[in-house]
């Protein structure tokens, strides 16, 4: 396999479902089930079967205790039959990108030539937990060989046991810095002196440019979900239209509210959502007639310090145009997930800086400056939400979608992941497959 040059690998269809915004309770629909239903209208469209992919990857954080494995799940629910095998992958916010990069090296290596990638996550579902004095209480409660020791044991409750512990909360947090994904963020603003009105006017900015691909119809790749409350949705329902610069300004910092300039407005939304891609060699490209989105050129992955772990994308980034001797003016647009706006202003400061770059990133010169204009065209994660699972796979799939309507050959998709690391995958525009 080592001698065996490394096939080209081609987006060739995808789709997500609309991005629901995490209300007050729980979504009616599982993650599985927001996968299943854009997975069933994508594979629909195909002219090949569900049973002849190769392999269903799916990238999930928070799977139900009903959806072990969610990827096999989904899989035999879209009848890709007993045969068709499935994984799923978690790398925090990167897990769909990761399903996909995965997916790639095994049509790569000619072990399969279709795969279903992507990923999904239902974060209004995100369990409420026993903390450990409760779940230390009833093992006693359960081990009492009696009714004397039961009673010995339920006299000794207290009412702060029934205290949750909030999953989302938890999973959010960093525990080798102690610190949640907010206050990492509020870090990389201090790094950079990245200001209260920055922050907002990129929010608003993320707003505006959503509203403005929906009624222009520049998201295509959303198909519409079905509630089994007979509810459906047809577009990300987080967009606020109305915001303004006035009505951010108003609201008051979250992670630290006496110093800090991160808010709910200009972070990204507790959101459900699912992505998946169709991905194809050349081989199956001929074979079954498929159209050509994109072509994965490569994908890196960095490590950063877990405390300022939205500076990922400028070191997989540069990693993976180092690779290719690829200079900031090759790319030709850029999808970088807002995790939060100072994250990804922190990043384009970042690159920007000769200091910065020298020091940390090896370079003899800043790296570059991005063009606003070619940075999260349609908007990003602050209007759409972050369903931290399918993220991964939304940037990349829509980037393609990009290249594609522009008419421009290069697009860097990059995002940054709680535990310190950053991901990067460089996709290309071509309308046809070389001989």
């Amino acid at each position: 396999m080592m001698d065996m040059k490394p096939r080209d690998v081609y987006i060739v269809d995808g789709a997500r479902t609309p991005f629901l915004k995490a209300r007050s309770q729980p979504g009616t629909l599982s993650a599985s089930d927001l996968a299943v239903q854009v997975g069933q209208a994508l594979l629909a469209r195909q002219p090949f079967s569900p049973t002849q992919l190769g392999e269903v990857i799916v990238g999930c954080v928070m799977p139900s205790p009903e959806e072990t494995n969610i990827a096999r799940i989904i899989a035999l629910r879209l009848g890709c039959g007993k045969a068709v095998p499935a994984w799923t992958v978690q790398r925090n916010c990167a897990s769909g990108m990761q399903a996909i990069d995965s997916a790639m090296k095994d049509i790569m290596t000619g072990r399969h030539d279709l795969v279903l990638a992507g990923g999904t996550e239902a974060m209004s579902r995100a369990p409420l937990l026993y903390n450990q004095a409760m779940v230390n209480w009833l093992a006693g409660l359960w081990a009492a060989k009696n009714w004397r020791g039961k009673l010995k044991q339920m006299i000794q409750f207290r009412p702060r046991y029934l205290s949750p512990v909030i999953a989302l909360l938890k999973g959010l947090t960093d525990p080798t810095v102690n610190l949640s994904m907010g206050q990492t963020a509020e870090n990389v603003a201090y790094r950079f002196g990245i200001s209260r009105e920055q922050m907002d006017l990129f929010a608003l900015e993320s707003h505006r440019r959503v509203a403005t691909a929906q009624d222009n119809h520049r998201l295509g790749e959303v198909l519409p979900v079905f509630s089994p409350t007979g509810t459906y949705f047809t577009e990300d329902d987080g967009v606020r239209r109305d915001t303004t610069l006035e009505k951010l300004a108003t609201l008051k910092p979250i992670f630290d509210k006496k110093f800090g300039n991160v808010t709910a407005g200009n972070s990204s939304q507790v959101t459900d959502g699912a992505t998946l891609l169709v991905l194809a060699s050349k081989e199956a490209v001929k074979k079954y007639k498929l159209p050509v989105l994109a072509r994965i050129v490569d994908v890196a992955w960095a490590g950063v310090d877990p405390a300022e772990m939205g500076l990922g994308p400028v070191y997989a980034s540069v990693q993976l145009m180092q690779r290719h001797q690829l200079q900031c003016e090759d790319i030709d647009y850029w999808e970088i997930n807002e995790a939060f706006a100072t994250q990804v202003l922190g990043c384009l400061a970042a690159w920007e800086s000769e200091e910065y770059c020298r020091d940390y990133l090896g370079l003899s010169t800043a790296f570059g400056k991005i063009d606003p204009n070619r940075l999260n065209v349609d908007g990003g994660a602050i209007a759409l939400g972050h369903p931290v699972g399918a993220s991964g796979a939304r940037i990349t799939l829509h980037l393609a979608h990009i290249l594609k309507r522009e008419g421009a050959r290069r697009g860097m998709a990059t995002i940054c992941i709680g535990g310190g690391q950053g991901g990067a995958m460089l996709i290309e525009n071509t309308s046809e497959v070389r001989a």
